[in-house]
């Protein structure tokens, strides 16, 4: 068919456009929209072409990608090979993760992994400047840059376990932070880091670093400190809990139970029930106690000498539900 000019089209009469004249009783459409929509395909289709094949990217669900992300790929630690040339990789590692160019900055992380797991010996001596550099990257508004320095994060953790510790402040602040913000894929990474650093990183250095972020003013900070807080108690022994002191771990857990988040609140019913569990194996393994008078040396009024009467009558209401309900559930 020939295509009708926009002159032509200005002299096709009104009842040729209500009634139309094809002979199949269609209405007679200007062709020049079909160029527009063609050209809009066209559009659509080159954009697509920019992006690229489908890569694990940017918090997109079923490996999906942002447009501008196609250069950055998520690499699981255990998909991590080693470096080509780890000297070389050295030398230029700090220039690297100091770079404005974005995709650099990323290379440069993932090759703090790669040499954290293949070379951490190396990297030791120089962690101390890496480390700044990895805090400045999780601030990064760009979230393929934040994410993978979060993941870089994990793999520290996991390489250097306590180690760490004296450079940690920083990069805590920041994943509790990350953990606690609505980029949903962002908040799932710094949680998993949050969980290698609970898991590596031993109990006794970890909890007082965890102490005052469990009194930050931001609610979910509070939330994601008590869980990390909830979950490392436990790796602590017996014997490790009363160094550290049992009525300093039962008072922190007490605070949480009016927090103002469910996360925290639950996060403090489990860590007294382990508290509880923990100061009765203790005393019942106490042969030299016997003699002590059992209602003194008893878990009710271990409670009321630490805390308040308010906090104290709190914390046996949840230990006592938790209890008659097992003897119940038995």
């Amino acid at each position: 068919m020939s295509e009708i000019s926009p002159r032509n089209l200005s002299t096709i009469s009104e009842s040729e456009r209500m009634n139309g004249s094809s002979k199949n009783g269609n209405y007679i459409k200007p062709q020049i929209e079909h160029k527009d929509e063609n050209l809009d395909k066209r559009q659509k289709k080159s954009t697509t072409s920019l992006v690229g094949i489908p890569t694990k990217l940017d918090g997109t669900e079923n490996s999906g990608v942002e447009v501008g992300s196609s250069e950055v790929e998520y690499i699981e630690s255990e998909n991590l090979n080693d470096v080509d040339d780890m000297e070389i990789c050295l030398k230029t590692l700090l220039t690297g993760l100091g770079s404005k160019d974005w995709v650099s900055v990323c290379e440069a992380l993932n090759n703090v992994r790669r040499l954290s797991i293949f070379h951490k010996e190396v990297v030791l001596g120089i962690l101390s400047d890496v480390i700044p550099l990895i805090v400045k990257s999780l601030k990064n508004p760009r979230s393929a840059v934040c994410k993978t320095a979060i993941m870089t994060c994990a793999d520290i953790f996991k390489a250097y376990t306590d180690d760490i510790i004296d450079m940690l402040d920083p990069l805590l602040v920041q994943l509790l932070l990350k953990s606690s913000q609505d980029k949903r894929f962002v908040c799932e990474a710094a949680e998993r880091a949050l969980i290698a650093l609970t898991t590596w990183v031993s109990p006794l250095l970890l909890l007082p670093k965890l102490q005052p972020y469990i009194k930050n003013r931001n609610p979910r900070i509070r939330a994601k400190a008590s869980m990390c807080f909830c979950r490392s108690v436990p790796r602590l022994g017996i014997e490790e809990i009363e160094a550290f002191g049992i009525d300093k771990l039962i008072q922190t857990a007490a605070s949480q139970l009016s927090d103002q988040l469910p996360e925290s609140r639950d996060a403090a019913r489990t860590l007294l029930l382990e508290l509880q569990s923990v100061y009765e194996k203790s005393h019942f393994l106490k042969p030299t106690e016997v003699s002590e008078d059992p209602e003194i040396a008893s878990w009710e009024h271990f409670c009321q000498s630490k805390l308040s009467p308010l906090s104290a009558q709190a914390v046996l209401r949840v230990t006592t539900v938790a209890r008659e309900g097992l003897v119940l559930g038995s």
